[in-house]
């Protein structure tokens, strides 16, 4: 439940901050999106180490976190002051 409610956050924030008016404010979201995308990627771990998921999905999933990673630090270089 926590890694769907994560998942769901990063998606949350970066359409919210696209919504926004000002470049600031997108970097704030993106920002927070971040932070939910670290936190999904902590999860996952504790996920697979409790034996809650396999390794497989487990890194699975964890390719998509990281490219979902580059492009949101891509975004956060583009918008930098």
């Amino acid at each position: 439940m926590q890694m769907r409610r994560s998942a769901v956050s990063v998606a949350s924030h970066i359409a919210e901050g696209h919504g926004r008016l000002t470049d600031a404010e997108l970097r704030k979201s993106l920002g927070a999106a971040r932070g939910s995308l670290y936190e999904f990627e902590t999860q996952n771990e504790l996920a697979c180490d409790m034996g809650f998921i396999d390794r497989e999905s487990s890194q699975q999933l964890l390719g998509v976190a990281t490219e979902t990673a580059k492009m949101i630090n891509g975004l956060l270089g583009v918008l930098e002051p």
